[in-house]
């Protein structure tokens, strides 16, 4: 597949990054020559210099004949504009950046459609509903439902009184349909779990479940239950409205904002949310502001050591959700060694969106995971000629790194051992590596 990315900033960057581990021809335009020469020396693509929204530009690098243009610059009128032109020009499919939900709505799908624009991303909704989920499902780090929550993926840290603790999966204590555990980061190693392997205090573990084994899941890695009523945001940024707009009606919100006219500004618009001017770094106004009585934390400034540190001084208050906004790719692991809670990274949030454009097979869901290089993705068998049908997972021979969680069928969710036959039509929950995907998409496709 030939895809075109326009905009070399951090999500255009990573995207490349990403998909160009897969053997897509990747060709990444932005005016900055000097940041094409230094993605080029490291990364497996071609470059064009000029600006995205450039009919030469554009010709250059191909546009006439790509599968799939993508516009991430930081600028939502240039996205537009690239994509109308890139559409016009001959691309199949096109992606633009937004920055105004408005756009979203069902109403106006076809006249963007005429425009050529065939989808549009708005990662600050993307972060805001990640939060509202994080705030649901307090003792989860990562939180992913499929089909209206038929199925449920969670990252979870484990601690030394779970009872999941050295119990090695060839013990037979994980051979049962309650849950499934698909991979485990330890340190900066992601382990798709085999016979010997065991969970050790401190993994992050992913897992995949119903529902209704949530509770049982949960008793297992010795996680107590908690609300959240009560919730304190640093940062009044753009996710910041979107989440006042999507939270629920019971959740109490102090909103801090240091700018006073931003702040003026935020407290007219969001009228279920308290807005304070004041810093929420200062520790005597958070003492002020009752942050003892809050149950979450959400950090979401501009600057991610910032969101990183305000996490750790809300759970020395004894906040036991909180979640920080690292945007720097490189701070992630340092946040996690924190033990900062969730984070929230609008790259990685853009890129599931994204990426699901890019697959060959048929999919109806995908998510980047945020503290691993992996993705998990919701493959559609085919009704016939699949290689993934009508035999046993076991001989199925699948890639390294990947790991089949669970299946939906007819509307019910399934656990997956080894036995397990997969049927036409089935949902399929795949965890995998990026490195796996084009491997894994063959098995998908029609024979």
């Amino acid at each position: 597949m030939k895809i075109i990315i326009a905009g070399a900033g951090e999500t255009g960057s990573h995207l490349a990054k990403m998909l160009s581990k897969e053997g897509q021809q990747i060709i990444l335009l932005d005016e900055d020559g000097l940041k094409l020469l230094q993605l080029k020396a490291t990364l497996h693509i071609e470059t064009v210099t000029g600006a995205p929204a450039s009919i030469h530009c554009l010709k250059e690098a191909g546009v006439e004949n790509a599968d799939l243009f993508i516009a991430v610059t930081p600028y939502e009128s240039e996205n537009m504009t690239a994509c109308f032109l890139a559409a016009k020009l001959g691309a199949r499919k096109t992606i633009a950046r937004i920055d105004n939900s408005e756009y979203l709505l069902q109403d106006y799908r076809e006249m963007f459609a005429d425009m050529g624009i065939s989808s549009m991303i708005y990662p600050e909704m993307l972060a805001a509903m990640e939060v509202v989920h994080a705030l649901k499902a307090t003792w989860l780090r990562e939180y992913m439902s499929f089909e209206k929550d038929i199925m449920v993926l969670g990252g979870i840290k484990i601690r030394d009184h779970a009872n999941v603790l050295h119990k090695p999966f060839n013990s037979g204590y994980f051979d049962h349909s309650r849950y499934r555990i698909v991979a485990i980061k330890r340190n900066n190693e992601t382990i798709i779990p085999k016979g010997s392997d065991e969970v050790l205090s401190g993994d992050l573990v992913y897992f995949i479940t119903t529902p209704d084994n949530l509770d049982f899941v949960r008793e297992e890695a010795g996680k107590r239950l908690y609300e959240v009523n009560n919730i304190m945001i640093m940062g009044g940024s753009r996710i910041a409205e979107r989440i006042a707009e999507c939270i629920p009606d019971d959740m109490r919100v102090k909103l801090f904002e240091i700018d006073k006219d931003k702040a003026h500004s935020l407290g007219e618009k969001l009228n279920n949310v308290l807005v304070i001017n004041g810093d929420g770094r200062d520790v005597e106004l958070l003492k002020e502001e009752d942050i003892e009585d809050m149950n979450a934390f959400v950090a979401l400034t501009d600057n991610s050591e910032t969101n990183i540190l305000a996490c750790s001084v809300a759970k020395r208050f004894g906040i036991k959700k909180t979640i920080a906004e690292v945007e720097n790719m490189e701070y992630i692991p340092m946040a996690e060694s924190l033990d900062v809670g969730a984070i929230l990274n609008k790259k990685l949030l853009s890129a599931s969106t994204i990426y699901q454009y890019t697959i060959n097979a048929k999919v109806s869901n995908v998510k980047c995971l945020t503290n691993v290089e992996a993705v998990v993705v919701e493959f559609i068998a085919k009704r016939e000629g699949s290689r993934f049908t009508h035999t046993e997972v076991k001989n199925l021979h699948l890639p390294e790194n990947v790991n089949i969680g669970a299946l939906i069928r007819n509307g019910q969710g399934i656990i997956v051992n080894g036995n397990t036959i997969i049927q036409p039509d089935d949902h399929v929950i795949i965890f995998c590596m990026i490195s796996a995907m084009p491997s894994l998409e063959t098995f998908f496709q029609q024979a």
